[in-house]
């Protein structure tokens, strides 16, 4: 299978899903998340001093002004952002300065990034072949995968035919088809438009239910919020605090 990397999103996903780093994945610790006194920075922007934590399971959503830092934090946490002080561990295991491809964390960017020249079956399985799982292991991943995202009639198609928003549910099937323990989403709803972000909130509360993936959902959106979080954060002024998930109410104001 050939893939040809157009762009650099598409070598990030490459990277992630090349090999996984599974040393305490028989451990259950009860955040799933730990990120302490973390400074990151990127060109002349740094964010310093940044705590906070997810349990098991949770999904969290984190808010902020465009260019506080949100995306910057979520890349340093999946490891494409060098660390300059502090600690991020993953059920427990310190993966502060370890590779992408070895913190067992799913990535989903803002544009879905699919490989152009395969198809969606493929794009499905693609972390799954490279990790030399057996046909039949793919294949029932990938039935799996298609069945919950409501893909199955997608799956001899190519990205050139698909809709944004089905761009976006192969993106997040092709992040959880080697069974990560932590699900990045970098607003992903941000460019679909209102009838098809109402259908992938429907998607994202299914996959949560299904696979039980702790989730870091970055946005812009308060209704993002109030659909799908358990956990609220937001990053101001380079201070990261926890707050109430918006109410609908609040939402509608």
């Amino acid at each position: 299978m050939s893939v040809r990397l157009l762009k650099q999103p598409l070598a990030l996903i490459t990277v992630v899903a090349h090999k996984i780093y599974r040393p305490f994945s028989e451990r259950r610790f009860r955040s799933m998340i730990q990120v302490e006194q973390l400074t990151l920075q990127a060109g002349s922007f740094r964010l310093e001093n940044i705590s906070f934590e997810i349990p098991r399971g949770q999904y969290a959503v984190l808010m902020g002004r465009t260019g506080c830092g949100k995306t910057t934090l979520l890349e340093g946490i999946c490891g494409l952002k060098t660390v300059r002080a502090g600690t991020i561990k993953i059920n427990g295991s310190d993966v502060t300065h370890a590779k992408p491809g070895m913190r067992d964390i799913g990535f989903v960017p803002q544009e879905a990034a699919l490989f152009p020249n395969l198809n969606v079956r493929d794009q499905l399985g693609f972390a799954l072949e490279i990790r030399k799982w057996s046909p039949s292991e793919i294949n029932t991943r990938v039935t799996e995968l298609a069945e919950v995202l409501g893909v199955g009639h997608l799956l001899d198609r190519y990205p050139q035919g698909l809709s944004g928003g089905e761009q976006q549910r192969i993106s997040l099937g092709r992040a959880l088809a080697f069974h990560p323990q932590v699900l990045c989403l970098d607003e992903p709803l941000s460019a679909l438009d209102e009838q098809t972000r109402l259908e992938m909130y429907s998607v994202l509360r299914t996959v949560k239910d299904h696979f039980h993936t702790t989730t870091l959902h970055i946005t812009h959106s308060v209704e993002e919020a109030v659909q799908l979080a358990d956990l609220h954060f937001r990053l101001e002024g380079g201070t990261l605090e926890q707050q109430d998930v918006p109410s609908a109410k609040r939402s509608a104001d």
